[in-house]
């Protein structure tokens, strides 16, 4: 039987599909022009028609909403299809209802529920390859590891079974076929199940020893960038759809303003919190990231000791430091209101450092994110926020502009909060005792200065 992901092949070279089977285009993107019909009122209408009738990111939230459930093996590209269609019958078929090819707006909830769940059982989100700017959907929770060189980045389980890696390189006069045809020998005993060539792009699948793999790649002038993942044959139930989920999401070459790495401020500043009297400081890993050296204000040089990739958290230490007011991480939970307490960006206040605090509201994300709004100010990354009770409910985090994704992923916020036990669990993971007693949240938060190139 041939498996969802080669089905998604045979399907993509029978139809043309292009690079561009994305999931929801970027803003300014020139929407896929789809044949009109004449139009008949809603009861004469058959199932393309409705579907027709959609817009084009709802038509492309559905599709990926089906694949994610197991239904939908098709190019996820916004065009109505009677693959399309099908899909929706059997997902009303397995759910006990009369398979129309139309879900009502109660079988539409339920699919993006479902397919939300899916995602947030693997920790997919749209991410950003450092050295390359491409954009990649990964499944954090599958692959919590990741590594980057100047050839690219690689993210793997823990043991190897899954692995992701994002390579480029230059080459003269590349063309897909040429392309291809390279990946197919290297490594050497590859045996290739199906492969489509485009002018624009290649892929392929197959076996890589005992792992299965699928590869997708393009170029742009001399610059060759290749998606490859990789997973053991015992993980195909859980790993295919989000192969074709990662497919779709892979934008090798963004466009618009917002492609590739926002560029990183030679001075960045944050707000820290104090979490132990020995000098332990929690804080935004992004804000810390690439420095040349971290300073806590007041306090002098710090070290930053560990990160959390997955919730962007970071531990900094600082030594010698005495007067310290530890905030008390006790109790507390996410809760409807916040005060964030933080320091805001000297550009703000004059070039001034004093601490001041902002109300937000907060709508649930994932099991220990929030989405937090309004945003606080630049300076803000790494500050406590408090709840109604007085009590340490998170670490707020500004999040960097991020392109658009899929329609079903949750949209990327400006702010969240990570949770209380989250930031707790982080702590005790890497030995921290934190010994605060202070519910005074001005009295533990610092500046906290980074230095880059």
């Amino acid at each position: 039987m041939r498996s969802m992901l080669a089905a998604t092949l045979m399907f993509a070279a029978a139809t043309g599909a292009n690079a561009q089977m994305t999931t929801p285009q970027s803003p300014g993107t020139k929407p896929k022009t789809v044949q009109t019909v004449p139009i008949r009122p809603p009861a004469l209408q058959t199932p393309s028609e409705t579907a027709d009738a959609m817009a084009q990111a709802e038509r492309l939230s559905l599709q990926f909403d089906l694949a994610w459930v197991g239904q939908y093996n098709g190019a996820i590209t916004g065009d109505v299809s009677e693959r399309m269609v099908n899909a929706i019958k059997e997902y009303q078929k397995n759910k006990g209802g009369k398979p129309t090819g139309v879900l009502n707006p109660q079988e539409r909830a339920a699919l993006a529920e479902t397919a939300r769940r899916k995602q947030d059982s693997v920790g997919w989100k749209i991410v950003m390859e450092p050295t390359s700017g491409a954009r990649l959907g990964i499944p954090g929770k599958l692959v919590p590891q990741q590594a980057t060189d100047a050839n690219g980045s690689k993210w793997t389980s823990p043991t190897g079974t899954v692995q992701v890696l994002l390579s480029r390189r230059k080459e003269a006069n590349p063309t897909t076929a040429k392309l291809a045809d390279a990946e197919k020998k290297e490594p050497a005993g590859r045996k290739i199940d199906y492969t489509v060539v485009k002018p624009d792009f290649f892929a392929l699948s197959g076996l890589q020893g005992l792992k299965k793999f699928y590869v997708r790649g393009t170029f742009k002038g001399d610059e060759v960038r290749i998606m490859t993942i990789l997973y053991d044959q015992a993980t195909e139930n859980t790993v295919e759809p989000v192969v074709i989920a990662m497919s779709s999401a892979f934008n090798a070459f963004p466009a618009g303003p917002q492609a590739g790495p926002a560029p990183r401020k030679t001075v960045e500043y944050g707000t820290g919190i104090v979490v132990s009297d020995d000098g332990a400081i929690l804080t935004d890993r992004l804000v810390t990231d690439s420095c040349l050296a971290i300073t806590i204000a007041g306090y002098g040089s710090a070290d930053r000791l560990a990160e959390d990739k997955e919730h962007d958290l970071a531990l900094l230490h600082i030594y010698g430091a005495r007067g310290l007011k530890p905030l008390s991480l006790a109790g507390g939970g996410a809760k409807t209101n916040v005060d964030v307490v933080g320091i805001a960006d000297p550009q703000s206040q004059g070039g001034a450092a004093g601490v001041s605090n902002v109300k937000g509201a907060l709508a649930p994300v994932t099991n220990s994110d929030s989405a937090l709004s309004p945003p606080p100010a630049v300076g803000f990354s790494g500050s406590p926020a408090i709840d109604a009770d007085g009590k340490f409910a998170g670490i707020a985090l500004l999040k960097p502009a991020m392109v658009a994704g899929p329609a079903t992923a949750v949209p990327a916020s400006q702010a969240v909060m990570v949770s209380a036990e989250t930031v707790r669990d982080f702590l005790k993971a890497n030995g921290v005792t934190a010994n605060g007693t202070s519910t005074d949240a001005k009295a533990a938060v610092v500046r906290v200065i980074c230095v880059r190139k």
